[in-house]
């Protein structure tokens, strides 16, 4: 990479050399910038984390009690002889862009980042989003992720597929079956509870989700009440229950557990056709927590970037295709994930 970039790629992952800090690093280091905190991007290991306030709970529940500075969005510290501020990524709970600036030049580093469609109904809650929207940030250049860079990833409204995700609990609720949604466990499982309405029976949630859920509300989310795994042994809970858990956590002792339940996974993946089928299961609701094929594109226009470096994902497509419309495209390799890792840790 060219000399006068303000981000480049070390082994220890994304570092700011007139900053001296690493945006969301791989390997452990001395000032680590984080977007978000999914394990991907948020690890162990690092002396001193910066993040948006509403990450420091997510952060403390999944890394333990490490060093935290916390900051609001819009609000600009100095680093060396940059400034860095952070803006709402739309991804999960206090997920953020993160904008490096120095003597007039401006790069973004986007971490993983969502953009609803026009979108004019509402979830069957009425509740507001469980993060703030993706806001664009004007920059030169724009690091962004390609999670779901292909052209047959288009999601449709949220409020749609939460809808078909109650009517589905209800129809099983009148039979007598549990529901079993599979959905991870930082942001995907508080995007279902947030747009549902409890009221085809309870809702009981894995215990790698409870932690979480706690610092989505101590942030001021409101979440629907919910129980806890132990609640299970109670066939009347049962029969009715909407069971969220990540796909990790499904096993066969689930099935001595619950005996006949109906089964689905939320996820961006499910808009390939045979994953459902796949994975055995009944059903699958294409929701994800990325930006689809248009959402990239919008976003990286509304940065007005002459330059993009595009990071995990369909590089190569998402490369050509800004190649194509003349922009200054090319593919940076990272250690992020897919979006999608089977630890419940990432969310698509």
């Amino acid at each position: 990479m060219r000399m006068e970039d303000l981000v480049v790629l070390r082994p220890q992952g994304l570092y700011c050399p007139r900053g001296d800090f690493y945006i969301d690093p791989w390997r452990p280091v001395s000032r680590a910038v984080i977007t978000h905190a999914h394990a991907d991007h948020a690890r162990r290991g690092h002396d001193h984390y910066l993040a948006h306030r509403h990450s420091v709970g997510l952060l403390k529940a999944r890394l333990g009690d490490v060093n935290v500075q916390a900051m609001d969005y819009g609000e600009r510290v100095r680093m060396g002889e940059v400034e860095i501020s952070l803006h709402p990524a739309g991804h999960v709970l206090g997920s953020s862009q993160v904008r490096v600036s120095h003597r007039g030049r401006v790069w973004v580093v986007s971490g993983d980042y969502f953009l609803s469609a026009a979108d004019p109904g509402s979830s069957p809650s009425g509740r507001p989003p469980t993060c703030v929207p993706f806001e664009p940030v004007r920059c030169e250049c724009f690091i962004t992720e390609s999670t779901f860079g292909m052209p047959v990833y288009r999601w449709r409204p949220h409020h749609e597929v939460l809808q078909e995700i109650q009517w589905w609990w209800q129809r099983n609720a009148q039979t007598g079956r549990s529901s079993v949604l599979l959905a991870y466990s930082l942001g995907k499982a508080q995007r279902v509870l947030g747009g549902l309405e409890a009221t085809e029976g309870p809702v009981v949630v894995h215990p790698s989700i409870e932690p979480l859920n706690e610092a989505y509300r101590e942030a001021g989310v409101a979440l629907p009440a919910t129980l806890s795994w132990s609640a299970l042994q109670d066939p009347q809970v049962r029969e009715r229950a909407l069971i969220l858990m990540p796909p990790s956590a499904q096993t066969q002792s689930l099935h001595r557990l619950l005996g006949d339940y109906s089964d689905a996974f939320a996820s961006g993946w499910m808009q390939l056709r045979g994953a459902r089928r796949r994975q055995g299961l009944d059903r699958g609701f294409v929701l994800s927590d990325h930006a689809d094929w248009p959402g990239l594109h919008r976003a990286i226009a509304a940065t007005q970037a002459e330059r993009v470096l595009v990071t995990h994902g369909y590089e190569s497509v998402m490369v050509k295709w800004l190649q194509q419309q003349g922009l200054q495209a090319d593919s940076l390799k990272t250690l992020f994930g897919d979006g999608e890792d089977m630890n419940g840790e990432s969310a698509a």
